[in-house]
């Protein structure tokens, strides 16, 4: 196996180890549904990629067809539209009903649906459309790292601003630049975008639970001040 083979399937495994674990965390710690079952759907789409190139499959094969309308699903809606959605949680208190969850998923898979059968006839204006997309998603965790910065989490706002510029790269060359020296399957890129990505899910799990931390401790201080005076009196009383 060469060298690159080898990375790339390190680059996959740890995405889909990252995007199963954290998924299963969001949603058991926070039951921010949006952001689990986004972070398992990568994982899923990185496992169906894992099969893939261990069979080495090629266009023909149900798996590739697979792969292509997860990538347009998460590319679109998935790590866009859904994270901002799940990100506001923390940043806006947002707390969307049981029926914006499903609906802003048959949303996401409509739209996944659409670009896998017309994405061709489209062309260009696909890649153009993802990269709007990836923009206003970016604007908008500039503003979660800004949060993040706020509140003391340094560190944590380095790691998210980090993580989305590498993403931007990652998402502003997919359709239009090739790697010098890639290979026709572009596992040099891939090797790339699958390390990212996992970094992604796994900095924005730690940056997410920073803030709703932060939030907690914000909600706990009236009742802090509130029992300050009782506490104060029934020890005065003893």
């Amino acid at each position: 196996m060469a060298l690159r083979d080898l990375l790339f399937l390190l680059a996959d495994v740890w995405m889909i180890v990252v995007g199963f674990t954290f998924g299963w965390k969001f949603i058991r710690n926070f039951k921010n549904y949006l952001l689990g079952l986004e972070w398992i759907i990568v994982a899923t789409s990185g496992s169906n990629f894992l099969v893939y190139a261990l069979l080495g499959a090629d266009e023909t094969s149900p798996m590739y067809t697979v792969a292509y309308f997860f990538d347009q699903f998460s590319r679109s809606v998935g790590i866009t539209l859904i994270l901002v959605m799940g990100l506001m949680q923390v940043t806006h208190r947002y707390r969307p009903s049981v029926g914006t969850d499903v609906g802003v998923f048959v949303f996401a898979a409509a739209v996944g649906l659409f670009l896998l059968f017309f994405s061709e006839r489209i062309g260009v204006g696909v890649a153009i459309f993802l990269i709007v997309v990836n923009v206003l998603t970016t604007l908008f965790l500039i503003h979660f790292a800004k949060r993040l910065w706020a509140i003391g989490a340094k560190g944590t706002a380095l790691g998210v601003s980090l993580a989305t510029a590498a993403a931007c790269v990652i998402a502003w060359t997919y359709d239009f630049v090739h790697v010098p020296g890639d290979d026709a399957a572009h596992t040099l890129f891939y090797i790339g975008a699958l390390s990212t990505w996992g970094f992604q899910m796994f900095t924005y799990y730690f940056a997410y639970r920073a803030l709703h931390r932060h939030n907690e401790s914000v909600d706990a201080e009236p009742n802090r001040r509130e029992q300050s005076p009782a506490g104060a009196g029934e020890q005065s009383w003893s």
